[in-house]
């Protein structure tokens, strides 16, 4: 009897704080973090950097000031990036991090409003360690409660995929620190690979050909840049070209070579055909009947990395399958998080397994 009246005032409880709390959904990429608020949308779209002092331990910046004194602090000034791969590295950092979106977005809450809800899209495939992380940094940065939901489940739903049906949905996640590569089919992943292959590697991809090629050193920064301006996965049509600039190794002096489409198509091809080798893998450990589905319907790509031009050709030659780019693939985690927050009762069962005990009623 006693077990009956407590959990019925928790009941009463959580729906008084469910109904005037404001529930917030996060990205938490390992280039950028992306927030979401119920009833709002998408609010926040920032670098996931913080600039630390080494010598006070103080946070100076996060976010885009941060991002904008990467590569150019003094010694004591690290400008650092607190999830690696797309799980958390410095845990304190990526507290500060949280605390300081959270804050952002509840600054003009009502004073009296109880803490967040907060649910966090994840690499699928990631340990049971790495997830406790993620939750213990949400819950010291301010939530009431955390959840998660993996990366590739967020996407598609964010494509507006039927994911609660038995239908197959093929999605490719090209992130910055991680590539997620899953079928979906009645609200959970059948076949899937996280590969922490993506759009950083490809940087390191382009600063390692410059450095071996044209005996240049440039920064990570400037090899994005190369890789946004000109980077494809397929011949183009058009020859295009772009300068980069940087320290020639052998003078130390500054120099600049201008470089072409193909010459960086070449740089980055070892990450592109480890992502679309996977990419088989999954599409072979999948039963026939859902590869019917996929077929009929395509394989969708998100993410930044989805981005390179020529990849959709490239993956539809290597699997015989129609592949198209879903609208907006940059913000496509942060949209499903966003869908599963307005309608968590019909979508509860997309939640991590972990997590589908708690309840956000």
């Amino acid at each position: 009897m006693v077990e009956k009246i407590k959990t019925f005032w928790q009941n009463v409880v959580g729906n008084f704080f469910g109904n005037i709390s404001r529930d917030i959904g996060i990205d938490l990429g390992t280039a950028n973090t992306l927030v979401y608020v119920k009833g709002k949308g998408i609010v926040i779209n920032e670098p996931s950097v913080v600039a630390i002092n080494k010598r006070t331990g103080q946070v100076l910046a996060i976010g885009r000031d941060a991002k904008r004194m990467v590569g150019k602090t003094p010694g004591h000034i690290v400008a650092t990036r607190p999830l690696v791969d797309g799980v958390v590295s410095d845990f304190e950092v990526t507290t500060q991090m949280l605390k300081y979106f959270i804050d952002k977005v509840s600054k003009d809450a009502f004073v009296f409003s109880p803490k967040p809800r907060v649910l966090i899209g994840i690499p699928s495939r990631i340990t049971e360690v790495e997830k406790k992380a993620v939750i213990d940094a949400a819950m010291s940065a301010g939530a009431r409660e955390a959840f998660l939901i993996e990366e590739p489940m967020a996407a598609a739903i964010g494509a507006r995929l039927p994911v609660t049906d038995a239908k197959g949905n093929m999605v490719v996640d090209i992130g910055g620190g991680t590539s997620e590569i899953a079928v979906i089919s009645l609200g959970g992943i059948v076949s899937a690979r996280s590969l922490r292959v993506a759009g950083d590697e490809m940087n390191e991809d382009i600063i390692r050909y410059c450095r071996d090629e044209f005996n240049l050193l440039i920064g990570e920064k400037s090899a994005e840049d190369v890789k946004i301006a000109i980077g494809s996965a397929y011949p183009l049509k058009e020859r295009l070209t772009v300068p980069i600039r940087g320290r020639d190794l052998v003078s130390g002096l500054p120099k600049e070579v201008v470089v072409n489409d193909e010459q960086i198509r070449e740089a980055i091809s070892r990450s592109i055909r480890i992502i679309v080798n996977n990419i088989k893998t999954v599409i072979e450990e999948t039963p026939p009947e859902l590869l019917s589905d996929i077929m009929q319907r395509g394989i969708i790509l998100a993410g930044g990395g989805g981005l390179i031009r020529g990849l959709d050709k490239l993956v539809a030659n290597q699997t015989e399958m129609p592949v198209r780019m879903m609208e907006d693939p940059l913000t496509a985690v942060v949209r499903g998080v966003g869908i599963v927050l307005e309608d968590i009762e019909t979508l509860k069962d997309v939640l991590v397994e972990d997590q589908r005990e708690k309840s956000f009623k």
